[in-house]
């Protein structure tokens, strides 16, 4: 390393020790190698432009739920001495890519296979501009449909003198874990095995769940609004009156137009929005339109939630999806209903998703 490598290495590490004393714990045995590769990441990106003929190695942080993957690369860019360098959520990104692609590809006429390459091209230059660092939080691939714009993403991507992070609850071989899809996704995991460093976060605790500060801290920065939200059971008028929420009336069913169609709702008022699971999670709804209300509504409101194990697959689904997105926005959710998580059903494509949905919903008070 140079002198100014090793200054921005040292740096960094002591800035990891900062962050976490001042949240009342100490790094993990578990992260500290993550740390130290993290630290490492931050010295060679301040080698002189002009020494570098190449962007560093990328990163891929993957590990189970609860282990501070989002903690460890928030505090990274929290450091990091560059200015260009974002932070997104893979849904976020996602929905932004999809609008982009659509926008170029209509705008080019109908050329479908050699324009939507350039498409997203072009839908990445206007989302990243010149950004130098960028960090994609909770990435996953599920949907056979989207498999070969993800690839075409992270092609585009690591051709491009960016650097790379991501977390994930799944090792790269593990992406689209769905057997019938998974030969699908195949080229893509070897490209991010060949250009990415992979670097498993897997100690034994679950931070989220123990919530022990003095032991662990929190493991993504807990959101506080989302924190102050619950999980109560139908009827619990006291539960809602400790929320500072009342029930709606009959006269207040309203609907709401997300992506040009609309969303049937108990309530809309003021900053919240009441919906039932069925019209939020069995409906034809997808992560794009719950960005958007969480963007709307400070406060969501799902009733009738049944446990995961009566849902069905894409219920389940997209119920993950919503609690990743209502976290990760910080917006208060509110489940009314049964416990979701009781008596979940094994869906082997699901599984490390839902022990996140499991984790996540740990922060939230029930009845």
């Amino acid at each position: 390393m140079t002198a100014k490598a090793t200054k921005q290495y040292e740096a960094m590490l002591a800035h990891y020790r900062w962050a976490a004393e001042r949240r009342g714990f100490t790094v993990d045995p578990a992260q500290r190698p993550a740390v130290e590769r993290l630290s490492r990441l931050a010295g060679e990106l301040a080698r002189p432009g002009l020494l570098v003929r190449r962007p560093p190695r990328h990163l891929y942080l993957w590990g189970p739920v609860g282990r501070g993957k989002s903690w460890l690369v928030d505090t990274f860019l929290d450091g990091l001495d560059v200015t260009r360098k974002r932070r997104l959520h893979f849904h976020d990104f996602f929905r932004r890519l999809h609008e982009g692609v659509a926008t170029h590809t209509a705008d080019a006429g109908r050329e479908p296979a050699g324009e939507r390459v350039a498409a997203v091209d072009r839908a990445v230059d206007e989302l990243l501009g010149d950004c130098r660092v960028l960090v994609f939080d909770e990435f996953h691939a599920h949907d056979a449909g989207d498999a070969m714009l993800v690839a075409r993403l992270f092609r585009t991507l690591l051709d491009r003198r960016i650097t790379l992070v991501t977390t994930s609850n799944y090792p790269p071989a593990g992406l689209m874990p769905n057997p019938l899809y998974h030969h699908l996704f195949e080229p893509t995991i070897r490209l991010i095995e060949e250009r990415m460093d992979a670097v498993e976060i897997a100690g034994a605790v679950d931070f989220r769940r123990e919530q022990r500060p003095a032991a662990a801290g929190p493991a993504d920065g807990v959101p506080q609004r989302f924190a102050r939200g619950a999980r109560l059971r139908t009827g619990d008028e006291n539960g809602l009156h400790a929320l500072g929420l009342t029930p709606p009336a009959a006269a207040e069913a309203d609907e709401v137009v997300v992506h040009g169609r609309p969303l049937r709702a108990s309530a809309v008022r003021e900053g919240e929005a009441w919906f039932g699971f069925a019209e939020l999670c069995e409906g034809l709804t997808s992560a794009a339109d719950q960005l958007e209300l969480a963007e709307r509504f400070p406060t969501l409101v799902l009733t009738d939630v049944p446990p995961l194990a009566a849902a069905t697959p894409d219920g389940r689904r997209r119920f993950a999806d919503l609690v990743d997105v209502c976290c990760d926005r910080d917006v208060r959710l509110v489940l009314i209903g049964a416990d979701p998580i009781d008596e979940r059903a094994p869906d082997e494509g699901l599984l490390s998703d839902l022990d996140r949905t499991a984790s996540r919903l740990a922060l939230l008070g029930s009845a």
